[in-house]
């Protein structure tokens, strides 16, 4: 069974006041990994690091954030804090006292607020293909495409995003996992995506001037190849955690969870 099949089956499950979508991979004890998906997308995306992580002895915690999968719609005019408080109220209710967190794109910026807003909570983080202080032309771009997510939908960003998540044209070794990211995008909510799409283009400079706060090991990894999330925007986030430190991998993309997943996983299973 691959796990494009495993997915399928994953035990689904949500909080009592029904507002989360979640799902415990392994032993379901205190201290699990949590992954954090990007917008956009839902739970089912890490699933090639589930099953690396539980096959090492993780226990492993994945979720649908705000307005995505089985979660709820987020308030409006939402910020970072209401997923961090999401976050927050989840492992409350399941008694995960502390963590590592694990976030890609938008989930890597909910795992720093979720680090900076409550520090006892996390033992570890990871940040996958994060964005920090954006350039201008960067911040205009990712403006554009918020209007556009909110005045004409998602269907009119579908392949622009799929390019440049995979590449154009998307290379052949790719074409399953860009298959499967293409359903989520086109069955995402698509009033939950335009609110959170909102929040993540507004979120890059959010915390600079806090990262020093961060006092446990963080990780920071993206693409060679990520334009929009690039190796310098890793290596900045790194240099202001005072045990920060970033890897670059070579020929990936934004989707490296995916395009990459046995070198993403190696990563995560070494640093956790």
């Amino acid at each position: 069974m691959t796990w494009l099949d495993a997915v399928r089956e994953w035990p689904l499950r949500r909080t009592r006041d029904g507002r989360t979508c979640y799902a415990l991979h392994g032993e379901s004890r205190s201290g699990a990994v949590v992954l954090i998906h990007g917008v956009g997308m839902r739970q089912q995306i890490w699933a090639p690091q589930v099953e690396a992580l539980v096959s090492e002895g993780h226990d492993v915690l994945t979720y649908d954030f705000l307005g995505h999968g089985g979660s709820a719609m987020p308030p409006a005019g939402a910020s970072l804090h209401d997923y961090a408080v999401q976050l927050r109220e989840l492992l409350d209710e399941l008694g995960q006292t502390e963590v590592a967190l694990v976030g890609h794109s938008m989930g890597a910026l909910i795992t720093l607020e979720f680090g900076l807003a409550y520090p006892g909570r996390v033992k570890k983080m990871v940040g996958l293909n994060a964005v920090h202080r954006r350039s201008a032309e960067q911040r205009a771009a990712v403006a554009r495409r918020a209007v556009q997510l909110k005045t004409e939908g998602s269907g009119m960003l579908l392949e622009p995003t799929l390019a440049r998540w995979f590449g154009d044209p998307v290379p052949d070794d790719y074409r399953d996992v860009a298959l499967f990211t293409r359903a989520l995008l086109e069955n995402v909510d698509s009033q939950g995506y335009a609110i959170s799409y909102d929040v993540f283009a507004r979120g890059d400079d959010l915390h600079s001037g806090r990262l020093g706060q961060i006092a446990v090991p963080a990780l920071f990894a993206t693409g060679e190849g990520d334009a929009n999330s690039s190796p310098e925007m890793s290596r900045s986030l790194a240099e202001c955690v005072a045990d920060g430190r970033s890897v670059i991998l070579p020929s990936a993309r934004h989707m490296m969870p995916l395009t990459h997943a046995k070198e993403v996983n190696a990563l995560l299973n070494t640093f956790l």
